[in-house]
């Protein structure tokens, strides 16, 4: 990557983390080149760069007589990594739309990936069930065999456009949420009784059942999220206060 490249990806992130904080907001006349040159000691090749990243993220629109602020909600998916490192701790109400989002579309795939497998792909669900169950009392195990999982029941599902929506959601939310050390504590007996649902609803080719099961584990999953974001604050207040 040339120096330049390099250049306007700082001041695009800069200026993106900006308009996310809303010290620029929605309609709101955007610095000129000019001014954006001068403030950040770039050339108008770097600041005209960075303008156009800004403006694939949907957060500005260039117009005669330059550009302005665009609303956050016609923003591109990939302002969320973006919204969730804003603080020091993530946004609970960001953290459960996202949970709520994926666990339709973890379910939906669920559903339609049991109903579709041939009988060799149900054999395989199965085998990495029982990785699974294998494992079910480390969490930290269990997460590349749930990757995995979920890769084939996608890859069976077969549905590009869920897939790839799903795609840009974990990497930007579960990379956040690793950065933090968030590790949720929900129970065995949970995990467990995922596992047997999913279990039985491959057996009876219940897709239907599956799509439940996962319904079920991600809404104790948001109350486990929420709980280990409220106790990471409260705990960093207890610090900062301490200190003070």
């Amino acid at each position: 990557m040339s120096s330049n490249n390099t250049i306007s990806h700082e001041i695009a992130d800069i200026l993106r983390d900006e308009i996310l904080r809303q010290r620029y907001r929605s309609g709101d006349r955007f610095p000129s080149e000019r001014d954006l040159s001068t403030r950040f000691d770039a050339s108008r090749g770097a600041v005209r760069e960075a303008l156009s990243q800004l403006e694939q993220l949907g957060l500005i629109r260039t117009q005669p007589g330059g550009a302005r602020v665009q609303s956050v909600n016609s923003a591109s998916l990939a302002v969320l990594g973006p919204l969730l490192a804003l603080d020091d701790h993530p946004d609970p109400l960001l953290v459960d739309q996202f949970l709520q989002t994926f666990s339709v579309l973890t379910s939906m795939t669920v559903k339609n990936a049991v109903n579709a497998a041939s009988p060799e792909q149900l054999t395989q669900l199965k085998q990495l069930l029982v990785e699974l169950a294998n494992h079910s009392d480390d969490i930290e195990a269990m997460q590349p065999r749930w990757r995995e999982f979920l890769e084939a029941m996608s890859t069976i599902a077969d549905n590009l456009v869920v897939r790839l929506i799903s795609n840009d959601l974990k990497a930007q939310f579960v990379d956040q949420m690793m950065k933090r050390g968030f590790q949720p504590d929900l129970k065995k007996g949970s995990i467990d009784r995922l596992l047997t649902t999913l279990g039985v609803s491959l057996s009876k080719r219940d897709g239907e059942l599956a799509s439940k099961a996962m319904q079920n584990h991600f809404e104790e999953l948001r109350v486990a999220v929420g709980k280990a974001i409220r106790f990471k604050a409260d705990r960093h207040r207890s610090e900062q206060f301490s200190a003070a």
